[in-house]
């Protein structure tokens, strides 16, 4: 069995508790256990940095600092925001002695910047996806997803060093595993508005409209994500991107582990899915294309 473990940070015990439902609903099925860090904090995102340099690196510090306490050697962060801030600072704390030194007095722990850090699609490709193929129940044919990776799962790419920062592939081989195939567009890692959604909501909606335009103009039946943000954007805001540009998007947005549960056997009220603002059933390509003749 798997362990990691797991840093929920604030969206996960917030707004996108359904997201956490999610992802600790389809690790079940696939053996992995997650040991939530014991007294963990925000990591600063998105405002820290803007305020106060040493406030923005001692936040993240501390949660690592928590899991090296803890002997936790692979740390699991759904969100990307959190998983880049913690990375950047893990970055910072091994490349030099003082930061460590001034940084660990400041959270009351030794920190030294050796915990791996693991973003959602990282936990699925150490799983391995042999064993999710092998897992598979119910196959997704139905489903033809455009892969939306936003900008914060492979960007910076000289911090993160996940995947191709402009034409990535590791959410596609996972769905492939499940049976679903994936389109070829233009937007999947273009910006959504990211933390935008409150204070400039007419850029969120513009961007938002590009994204659901072009992955259905590519034939796509449903978005993935693997980001509570960029979830908030294309999913909460549609009604409001509807009724600005006189659309009727009616897209469906999966986290990635929505559609592997799904395809474990789970339900969709197992998964959280039910709590979704766009809640429809797949249409298969099939019917679509027979729809169009």
């Amino acid at each position: 069995m798997l362990e990691f473990g797991y840093y929920p940070g604030c969206a996960l015990h917030g707004s996108s508790s359904d997201y956490e439902q999610s992802v600790q609903a389809c690790l079940k099925p696939l053996g992995v256990g997650l040991k939530e860090l014991d007294d963990w904090i925000c990591c600063g995102a998105t405002a820290a940095h803007t305020l106060n340099h040493m406030l923005a690196v001692s936040l993240p510090a501390r949660n690592l600092a928590l899991a090296e306490r803890d002997g936790v050697t692979e740390l699991f962060a759904p969100c990307p925001m959190c998983s880049m801030e913690l990375i950047k600072v893990n970055r910072a704390l091994d490349g030099n002695a003082g930061l460590r030194q001034r940084v660990s007095e400041i959270v009351e722990l030794p920190v030294t910047g050796k915990t791996q850090i693991l973003n959602l699609i990282q936990v699925f490709q150490r799983i391995g996806v042999d064993k999710i193929r092998a897992t598979v129940k119910k196959p997704l044919s139905h489903v033809k997803a455009a892969c939306y990776y936003g900008c914060l799962l492979t960007r910076p790419a000289d911090t993160l060093q996940f995947d191709d920062p402009e034409h990535p592939r590791s959410m596609e081989t996972v769905l492939e595993a499940l049976g679903a195939s994936a389109v070829e567009w233009n937007y999947a890692t273009e910006c959504c508005g990211a933390g935008l959604t409150m204070a400039r909501e007419e850029t969120v909606c513009e961007l938002s409209h590009r994204i659901l335009t072009n992955a259905a103009a590519h034939g796509a039946n449903c978005l993935v994500v693997a980001c509570p943000m960029c979830h908030t954007n294309l999913d909460m805001k549609q009604a409001d991107i509807d009724r600005r540009y006189g659309v009727h998007h009616d897209m469906m947005v999966y986290y990635l582990s929505d559609l592997i549960g799904m395809a474990l056997g789970l339900d969709e009220t197992q998964l959280g899915v039910d709590k979704h603002f766009v809640v429809k059933p797949l249409e298969s390509p099939a019917t679509q294309a027979a729809e169009m003749h």
